[in-house]
């Protein structure tokens, strides 16, 4: 039989369900990493194709908004000469005024043949001005087409004035003033240089489609003198919507204030199509969409979906200076249409490795249950078959409440010593023996073989009495009968220490009650006992001394200037040099010995002096490079950048150093990070001064990729803890060669940490990681 290890049928029946499990467990892993692969590469390449989409509407709408600014420039111009002729003409005789009169109007016809694409122009002023009592002045040009006198002569346009004054009377009657200005308008002269719009109407005395554009006058002191108005052929704007070609039915439109459509869709020969579309925008009503703002700001362009004829489109629109409203339709699928050979290729690709992964299984299935059946003779005791201290570790991780307690044999060594290891085999044998009882008929309990002569049991969480009372019998059986060697009798003695929890923390480490049994045992032979409970309690003052006395060695330090900064070299692996140094604060003491941050940086944490530690930081650092060329990095801490001190501080020595360009700040991404918003505003303020940012220890967080494309970093340095063995476990190498395919994608630069020898380093080239650094290339020295 090829693996005999399968005849007894029930081991058969659970390694065939394994096998099942695995190879389903396989298939979906590469459903699941091919769809979350494909759904990545369709969002960013949909995400590109939008945004090719907005900057061509963005681009058709920066022309529109030029034309009408210059539009509304030329209005504004005609008001200003309305105000400078006035201002000539204030109080002047009869004779002076028919002459300013005059010169105006010439002035008028002359900026109306000037200004290319304008119908008409007119300077309409308030009764009384410019005129005899009640009557007002209104000198409104159009430019009229001139019969030519020969045939074949080309047609001219001449200004002709219009007599408005005995057509309206006063301005407020003529049709312009409600389509731009309106009923309820009043003047106001902090408004001044205002430019007021009409939708597109038809003008009987030009019979053009035109826009009217209104900008009212006042003196000096504020009063209103009239209105200048210009009127300008529609098709100035019209024509400068053109075709969208980001994809073949595209399509750009314009609509007027008045939700009118001044624009073909020039979709192509079906004419019901392209009016279906029409009707369709029009019907969203896209100005009372739009969002508000001042006019000075340019606001993003709005998007919306629609559906005509069942097919889904992409609005993209925004309104223009004018009041207008500009925009490109694309449909859905076009958008999508380069996914699909990307689909095709995912499925072929899917399949084929598949395909591999079921014939590689069933060899990797028998690996694993030898490996299985090696493992759980990892878990046992080669001599008492008991269960070991790794057992004894894996069965505290899954108990929520536990109660341990730990015998350790006295003297024990002294019978090895006298007697021969074979003796001390054969009372290691006697104790496991007699322990065994203490579990019959108790489900809850396991007896475990420790190394050494220590033996546990493990059991439930009772009273407390209760546990002590288990604790003496546990010792009474091994000292109460003596242990027969070779017809000698031997007297044993045992100390028993004890540890309870109610329930397990998910940050508990996995061996805490071990340890915590065994202090109990040390205590109590300290206090000559027997047994001892684990009191956490016990212990907290000499903590307390330990912290205290830390606290002060920092203070001194920092009140000495006994603070200095250490750099660590970062190695080019495209360059084969080193052009970065990391920075890392270390504490000199009076001795002379250096001590490393790990020591002192959480005391400084709880004493709130961490900012302390950077300022000296900063000022060390910039100091030291401010001379040298190659890059530097400083390591922050979100309560850094929380605390806006540190950030000017920060920012004041980028002002005075001029070395910005040089500067590397590490932000660690395991750190509690409580507001993304403040990083990334932080990232904001540096990096006009050239500065870069790394996310430090990649890899340890929770939230990795997530906020890494928030963020816009531009290294990520790899956790130690996947470098360090990365020539030597298959799984670090490929979570980090994922890592770096990510950052490669983001055209984020990479660099390995704890690269301690030249195995490691091989295979962070082989990965094309940008930069290393650790003990192959140099640890932390005082100077660059």
């Amino acid at each position: 039989m090829l693996f005999p290890f399968l005849r007894a049928p029930t081991l058969r029946h659970s390694i065939l369900w394994l096998l099942v499990s695995l190879l389903l467990v396989f298939l979906v892993g590469m459903t699941l990493l091919s769809n979350l692969n494909l759904n990545y590469s369709k969002d960013a390449i949909s995400d590109l194709r939008r945004q090719q989409i907005k900057e061509v509407v963005s681009g058709g709408l920066a022309r529109i908004d030029a034309r009408q600014s210059a539009l509304a420039s030329y209005t504004v111009t005609l008001a200003n000469i309305g105000e400078s002729f006035y201002r000539l003409g204030d109080g002047p005789s009869s004779a002076t005024e028919a002459t300013l009169k005059s010169d105006m109007e010439n002035t008028l016809k002359q900026h109306l043949e000037d200004f290319e694409g304008a119908s008409a122009a007119g300077l309409w002023f308030e009764p009384g001005i410019l005129a005899d009592g009640n009557r007002s002045y209104m000198p409104y040009y159009i430019l009229d087409s001139e019969t030519p006198s020969v045939a074949g002569q080309s047609v001219t346009t001449v200004p002709k004035r219009l007599d408005t004054e005995s057509q309206f009377g006063e301005y407020r009657n003529s049709p312009w003033f409600s389509r731009t200005l309106g009923p309820d308008w009043q003047p106001d002269p902090q408004q001044a240089g205002t430019v007021y719009w009409s939708p597109v109407f038809f003008d009987l005395n030009t019979k053009r489609a035109l826009l009217a554009l209104a900008s009212p006058m006042y003196n000096r002191d504020g009063r209103l003198l009239g209105i200048a108005t210009t009127a300008w052929s529609a098709d100035q704007i019209i024509d400068l919507v053109s075709e969208v070609s980001v994809t073949d039915q595209s399509f750009a439109f314009l609509n007027d204030r008045n939700n009118r459509n001044l624009s073909s869709l020039s979709q192509g020969e079906d004419n019901r199509e392209e009016q279906a579309l029409i009707d369709a925008i029009l019907g969203l009503n896209l100005a009372e969409r739009l969002p508000e703002a001042a006019s000075s700001v340019r606001l993003p362009l709005t998007t919306q979906r629609m559906m005509v004829n069942g097919r889904d489109y992409e609005l993209y629109f925004a309104g223009t200076a004018g009041g207008m409203v500009y925009g490109a339709g694309v449909p859905e699928d076009e958008i999508n249409a380069v996914l699909r050979t990307m689909v095709s290729t995912n499925k072929q690709i899917l399949f084929g490795t598949a395909g591999v992964l079921l014939i590689i299984s069933v060899f990797l299935i028998w690996r694993i249950v030898r490996l299985i059946r090696e493992l759980q003779a990892s878990y046992t005791d080669e001599l008492t078959g008991l269960p070991n201290r790794v057992r004894l570790q894996r069965d505290l991780q899954t108990r929520e409440g536990a109660a341990l307690l730990i015998l350790n044999l006295d003297r024990f060594n002294q019978i090895n010593s006298l007697l021969g290891t074979a003796c001390g085999d054969h009372v290691l044998l006697v104790v496991a023996a007699r322990l065994a009882s203490l579990r019959r008929g108790v489900e809850s309990r396991t007896i475990y073989r420790l190394p050494g002569d220590e033996f546990a049991l493990l059991t439930s969480p009772e009273s407390q009495s209760a546990i002590e009372e288990l604790a003496a019998d546990m010792r009474t059986l091994v000292t109460d009968q003596r242990v027969y060697w070779e017809n000698q009798p031997l007297t044993l003695d045992a100390s028993v220490g004890v540890a309870i929890r109610q329930e397990r923390r998910a940050n508990d480490p996995a061996d805490q009650l071990i340890s915590q049994a065994t202090t109990a045992i040390l205590r109590a032979r300290q206090q000559g006992r027997h047994q001892l409970l684990y009191d956490p309690l016990v212990g907290i003052e000499e903590t307390f001394e330990n912290n205290l006395n830390w606290a002060n060695r920092l203070k001194e330090a920092i009140d000495e200037e006994r603070l200095i900064a250490w750099f660590q070299p970062i190695h080019d692996n495209q360059l084969d040099r080193v052009t970065k140094f990391e920075c890392l604060v270390r504490m000199v003491e009076g001795n002379g010995d250096v001590i490393s941050a790990s020591r002192f940086v959480d005391i400084a944490n709880k004493l709130r002096l961490n900012r302390t530690l950077t300022a000296v930081m900063l000022e060390q650092c910039f100091r030291e490079f401010s001379g040298r060329e190659e890059e530097f990095s400083l390591n922050l801490s979100y309560g850094d950048i929380a605390h806006q001190p540190t950030v000017k501080r920060i920012i004041d020595a980028l002002d005075r150093s001029g070395i910005g360009d040089r500067v590397i700040f590490e932000i660690l991404e395991s750190d509690g990070i409580a507001n993304y918003d403040e990083i990334r505003s932080f990232i904001e303020q540096v990096k006009p001064y050239g500065c870069r940012i790394a996310i430090d220890d990649f890899g340890t967080g929770y939230s990795n990729f997530a906020h890494l494309l928030s963020l816009h970093v531009d290294f990520i340095k790899i956790d130690g803890s996947l470098i360090r063995h990365l020539h030597e476990d298959q799984t670090a190498f490929l979570v980090t060669r994922g890592i770096v395919q990510f950052a490669r994608s983001l055209n984020i630069r990479t660099v390995a940490e704890f690269v301690h020898n030249e195995q490691v380093q091989a295979r962070v080239k082989e990965l094309g990681i940008d930069f290393s650094q650790g003990e192959y290339f140099g640890m932390a020295r005082p100077s660059p």
